[in-house]
């Protein structure tokens, strides 16, 4: 037999991590490695954070899960502390950042259908976003490499430059039912949008009726320093996804809306089998106990600003290499003059973990828990190990 047990649909690497503690993660043969990669953005508390273990151990001795055709005591609880704490005033819990962006979408068309607008059923995205893996998720960005092989796509998505506010509104026609977007890109490179792109959005949907949704799987969950990104931009939108770090590694998403935007979603109109299931619940709300408050946060953006000056001093001395730092609180990217991907590959061989991704930027995506001696840490090695890298041939 030829395909291995595992589909064979990631190109997995020689980091096989067996256990996890704080910022570290061991493999089978006790190798240690600095996580700054952290699941992708997801365990922003880390490994085995006592608070998280125990609110998932307890839950999963008290009660795992039971139909979405009961009631919520769970949901009902972590669902109002997120309408507290944001825009919101209803929230769609999923599994995953594909399933809560699939509900976004959905909502957004559901909102024209139940005004009597079936037509406007359009969302207008940008190019390099990624929203997911999922049908529609892969219909709504221009990225070939997440759509070769799967057409035919799925109607309903027009790709326009990120960050282009002209272009954004050019597209926008008598089909059009909203935008979708990610304030800071992460797969595309951690890509911040500017302040005119969102705030023009915002207008735009104001003044035509239309849907801004927010992509904030990545940039959300207090990773920028802020529990979501758009409070940066002083907006708000009308429906958000969040997923990653929600459940601090425990599989959550949620798809967020305001009441106006959620007017299409009745009985009947979507569903879950796992979504808000009471372990999930119980992971959601351990991670809004530590993240929630504004001490928290504001140390998030110190921290954020420490690395980020460590960062750009450092690069002087190897700039060969790299190009410089981009990207909000402890969701950075270090723009590189060579690929990416194999720098990212020899750093896990001097035992630190990090994320390429488009542009040929590095994602550092630390838990958000990291201290000074973290920093110090990842930085050293990080230098150590540029002066050591051969930039490979381009051959």
């Amino acid at each position: 037999m030829a395909i291995t047990p595992l589909m064979p649909v990631y190109p997995r690497c020689d980091v096989r991590p067996v256990r996890g503690e704080g910022v570290y993660l061991y493999g089978e043969g006790g190798e240690r490695y600095l996580d700054f990669a952290s699941g992708i953005a997801v365990n922003l508390l880390g490994h085995g954070h006592p608070h998280l273990t125990k609110a998932i151990q307890h839950q999963a001795e008290t009660l795992v899960h039971v139909s979405n055709l009961y009631g919520s005591p769970q949901g009902e609880v972590l669902a109002q502390r997120l309408v507290d704490l944001t825009f919101a005033d209803t929230v769609f819990f999923t599994n995953s950042g594909a399933e809560a962006v699939e509900c976004a979408i959905k909502t957004a068309r559901r909102y024209h259908h139940a005004k009597g607008n079936p037509h406007k059923h359009d969302l207008i995205t940008f190019t390099n976003a990624f929203h997911g893996r999922t049908m529609a998720t892969i219909s709504a960005t221009n990225q070939e490499k997440l759509r070769d092989g799967f057409a035919p796509l799925l109607p309903g998505f027009k790709v326009v430059e990120f960050d282009d506010l002209e272009a954004a509104l050019a597209a926008i026609d008598g089909n059009t039912a909203g935008f979708m977007v990610e304030p800071i890109q992460g797969e595309g490179g951690i890509r911040p949008a500017s302040q005119e792109f969102i705030s023009g959005l915002r207008k735009a949907c104001d003044e035509h009726d239309l849907m801004l949704v927010l992509d904030e799987v990545q940039c959300g969950m207090a990773r920028t320093g802020k529990l979501f990104a758009h409070e940066h931009y002083g907006i708000t939108p009308d429906i958000m996804a969040s997923a990653k770090g929600i459940g601090g590694g425990f599989p959550l998403g949620a798809c967020l809306a305001t009441e106006h935007a959620a007017s299409g979603m009745v009985i009947g109109t979507h569903g879950s089998t796992y979504g808000g299931n009471p372990l999930a619940m119980a992971a959601g709300g351990a991670v809004l106990d530590v993240v929630a408050n504004d001490e928290f946060l504001a140390q998030v953006r110190t921290t954020g600003e420490r690395l980020r000056a460590a960062l750009e001093q450092m690069i002087p001395n190897h700039d060969q290499l790299f190009d410089s730092v981009r990207g909000m609180g402890l969701m950075l990217g270090i723009k590189m003059k060579t690929d990416s991907r194999a720098f990212v590959g020899y750093l896990r061989t001097k035992g630190i973990l990090t994320v390429a991704a488009g542009d040929n930027v590095v994602r550092v995506l630390p838990p958000l828990t990291i201290d000074e001696g973290n920093i110090r840490e990842f930085v050293d090695g990080l230098s150590a190990a540029s002066t050591d890298y051969q930039i490979p041939d381009a051959a």
